[in-house]
């Protein structure tokens, strides 16, 4: 294994957009890309299986960027697959690394040393949190909505999933409530209240 995950003329591991926004918003997308660091090869996947929602969310990066520029708003997107590392678990969560999403083994991430994770925390996964932490504590005097986009596939483990647009939230569910109530006044889009997951039970 090299001292370095990415090399030098690899993406780094997060993109800001927009950093001076004017938006109260301020957009994050945990899942933006499917890139893998040349160092990990293919993690043992086929290009078809690296395309796939288990690797990412798929339109995400689209949607938040789209928003970023009509809302003036701050996005910080993470630049590499959740199948690396998945930033949107907590640092000593089981899934961090997953060795199986959905129903496919992820061979690469089978049987690693604590060096090899610990390079995918700290190259990876803190860089990106560390940017969403320094550009939120920079913005402390003003009013501040995160909002988190993301994708969910319309079948998972063959469980059809209906909705068109989920809309998660935790204790404060008022941003939520004018979201559901503005989607919800159109008949033909089908609006997940805390659907197809909460927000507290990440296990998608």
């Amino acid at each position: 294994m090299s001292d370095t995950l990415l090399g030098a003329h690899e993406p780094a591991a997060v993109s800001v957009v927009r950093p001076q926004g004017s938006s109260p918003v301020f957009l994050t997308c945990d899942h933006a890309a499917n890139r893998i660091p040349e160092a990990l090869g293919t993690l043992g996947l086929d290009s078809v299986q690296r395309t796939r929602h288990i690797a990412w969310d798929i339109g995400a990066a689209g949607v938040a960027e789209h928003l970023s520029a009509l809302l003036d708003a701050t996005l910080v997107m993470q630049n590499y697959s959740r199948l690396v590392i998945d930033c949107n678990r907590p640092h000593d969560n089981e899934s961090l690394i997953p060795r199986m999403s959905e129903a496919t083994e992820i061979p690469g991430n089978l049987d690693l040393d604590e060096r090899a994770r610990a390079q995918r925390r700290e190259e990876i996964f803190q860089p990106y949190h560390d940017a969403i932490g320094r550009l939120l504590d920079a913005r402390r005097e003003r009013p501040t909505v995160l909002v988190a986009i993301h994708s969910f596939t319309p079948v998972y483990l063959e469980q059809t999933r209906p909705w068109h647009i989920g809309v998660l939230y935790g204790e404060d569910p008022r941003v939520a409530n004018h979201l559901l109530e503005h989607f919800g006044a159109h008949d033909t889009v089908a609006v997940g209240d805390n659907e197809p997951y909460r927000i507290d039970d990440k296990d998608f």
